[in-house]
C-alpha cells in the first residue's frame, strides 16, 4: 500500500483535508494528514484560543517537523496546499519522497507575480510593522480572498469549519533562504496544480514555478483549473481535482515507488 502524506497550508489545518483523506484511502493509499506546530485541534478552537508563539512559528519549524514524519515512512507521496505545495517541492530534492503534488502552491525562490491579489494579500501577511503578531483570519477575508468563488454563505460555512490564525513569519520565510530550492537537479515525478481564480497564488505564478525546473529527464507536469479559488482543495467539485490527481499518481506508478531513484539521489 503507498503512503500518501498531505500537507496543509496557511490558515488551514489536517480538518481542510478531510474529503481527500477519505478520497484517496478509498483507492488503496495509506494517508496521513500532519499537523504543523501549533495547528494541531479543532480550527474554530486554535480561533478563539490562539496558541502560545503562534506568531512566532517559521518556515523552518514546519519543514522540520513535515519532514521529520515523513522520512519515518518509505519515501511516500506527499500533496500540499499554498506552502504545504513549497514544502512538498523541498522534499524532492532529498529524494526522502518518490513524487509530489503541489495545488496552489507558493513559488519556491522568491518568484512574484504581478497580479493584483498576490501583492495586495502578500503584502498584508508580510507586513513588517506587525513583527510577530499572528495573521488573524475572519470570514470576510476569507471569503474574499481564500474562497472568493464561494457564496457569502458558503464561504462562512468553509471558514467556521476549516479557517485557522497564522504566522505572517512562514510566508516572510518562504520568499528567504528557507524557500530556495535547486530547480536545475533530477527530481522525482512533480505535478503542480493552478487555481484559476485564485487571489492569494495566481495561476501564472504557478506556471511560472512549473517551467523553473530544468531537467528535461524528471517528469514535471501542470495543470490549470478554471473557475476554482484558493480553497480549490475545498470549495465544490474539488472531486475534479483529486481524481485528476489520482490519475496522475496511477499513469506515473511505475517512477512513483518505494524503491530509491538514481535520479533522486544526485
Amino acid at each position: 500500500m503507498k503512503t500518501i502524506v498531505f500537507v496543509h497550508g496557511m490558515f488551514q489545518n489536517p480538518k481542510s483535508w478531510e474529503n481527500w483523506v477519505r478520497f484517496f484511502a478509498e483507492r488503496g493509499y495509506d494517508c496521513k494528514a500532519p499537523a504543523w506546530p501549533l495547528h494541531d485541534g479543532a480550527p474554530e478552537g486554535l480561533r478563539h484560543n490562539p496558541p502560545a508563539g503562534l506568531g512566532e512559528l517559521s518556515l523552518d519549524e514546519i519543514y522540520n517537523s513535515i519532514e521529520a514524519a515523513v522520512t519515518t515512512l518509505d519515501r511516500p507521496i506527499v500533496i500540499g496546499h499554498s506552502v504545504g505545495g513549497l514544502i512538498a517541492q523541498k522534499l524532492l530534492a532529498p529524494g526522502v519522497v518518490s513524487g509530489a503534488v503541489g495545488i496552489a502552491s507558493v513559488a519556491p525562490n522568491a518568484m512574484l507575480d504581478f497580479d493584483w491579489g498576490f501583492i495586495k494579500n502578500s503584502a498584508i501577511i508580510t507586513n513588517p510593522f506587525k513583527g510577530d503578531e499572528p495573521v488573524y483570519m475572519d470570514a470576510k477575508t476569507f471569503h474574499g480572498a481564500f474562497a472568493n468563488t464561494l457564496s457569502e454563505e458558503a464561504a462562512a460555512a468553509a471558514f467556521e469549519q476549516t479557517a485557522t490564525h497564522d504566522s505572517r513569519n512562514v510566508l516572510r520565510d518562504c520568499m528567504g533562504a528557507s524557500g530556495r530550492i535547486d530547480l536545475e537537479r533530477p527530481h522525482a515525478p512533480l505535478l503542480l496544480i493552478a487555481a484559476e481564480e485564485d487571489e492569494i497564488i495566481p495561476a501564472d505564478l504557478c506556471e511560472k514555478n512549473f517551467n523553473a525546473y530544468e531537467d528535461a529527464d524528471s517528469i514535471t507536469d501542470f495543470r490549470r483549473f478554471v473557475g476554482r479559488s484558493h480553497f480549490i482543495c475545498g470549495e465544490p467539485g474539488w472531486e475534479e481535482v483529486a481524481t485528476f490527481v489520482a490519475e496522475w499518481l496511477e499513469q506515473n506508478g511505475r517512477e512513483i515507488s518505494p524503491a530509491p531513484q538514481a535520479s533522486t539521489l544526485r
